[in-house]
């Protein structure tokens, strides 16, 4: 899991759920407090590292660990949150997908603009992307009718097509890990029949959705890094990196050596 998605959701909401595993204690505990390790700070006097493991939790923000004892799918996953949710309307933030803050301002673009959208027309927010037109093919893919979507950002969602041959993709939009959904979708997930791979799909729970009520996409500002796959996960941590006003300059240096 990046440790950014946090910090994203954290410039829009109050509370964040993080879905775990029981494998996955690190998560739990890198959000909780420290006493003994703030002791030791403080006691040494080192403030800048002190404030630093004081400020993983965002001020103002209530973080929440359940469990997901089965890897049923992210419909699963979205489900083991609904006892604290309740009959609301939420927000989803795939882990794997890292939003590029460096790009993007995250207080006023991307999960912020999608909520604010969501509160004026109480229409389902889906984020997307424009990918090559040969990668369509890995990727959910939205049909937007063939409208503008440059001019506003947003657009109405016709259908979603999940990895649609080159030939007949409907756009090269492709869904991009984030969602603001209406709490209608809480009835459609429980009475979804596992899909593909015997798991609960969001996405057939979003096409039901879709028929009842409409949607709408919102296009990234900035870019994401697909950090589910290696080489993903490897070009964000360096291109991170060399943005890092400490160490970006040195390792800039180093990889020019490796440069042939």
């Amino acid at each position: 899991m990046n440790i950014n998605v946090v910090e994203e959701a954290a410039a829009v909401i109050n509370n964040i759920i993080l879905v775990t595993h029981a494998s996955k204690n690190s998560i739990e505990n890198h959000f909780d407090k420290s006493f003994e390790l703030e002791a030791q700070l403080e006691k040494r006097v080192k403030r800048s590292l002190l404030e630093e493991v004081r400020s993983i939790t965002p001020k103002g923000t209530t973080i929440i660990s359940v469990r997901q004892s089965s890897a049923l799918g992210l419909g699963h996953a979205v489900l083991c949150a609904k006892p604290i949710i309740g009959d609301k309307p939420f927000a989803v933030l795939l882990p794997d997908v890292l939003v590029d803050k460096y790009q993007s301002d995250m207080t006023r673009d991307n999960l912020a603009r999608m909520v604010q959208r969501f509160e004026e027309t109480a229409t389902s927010q889906v984020m997307v992307e424009e990918v090559p037109k040969h990668e369509v093919s890995s990727y959910g893919v939205v049909d937007i009718n063939g409208q503008d979507i440059s001019l506003t950002g947003f657009a109405n969602v016709k259908r979603m097509v999940e990895k649609p041959d080159i030939e007949k993709a409907p756009s090269n939009l492709a869904i991009t890990g984030r969602y603001v959904l209406s709490e209608k979708i809480w009835e459609i997930l429980e009475r979804t029949a596992p899909g593909a791979g015997g798991e609960i799909q969001l996405t057939d729970a979003m096409h039901n959705l879709l028929r009842s009520e409409p949607m709408e996409t919102y296009k990234i500002a900035g870019r994401s890094h697909d950090c589910g796959n290696k080489l993903g996960y490897l070009q964000a941590n360096i291109e991170y990196s060399l943005l890092e006003p400490q160490l970006g300059q040195q390792l800039k240096q180093f990889l020019k050596t490796l440069v042939v």
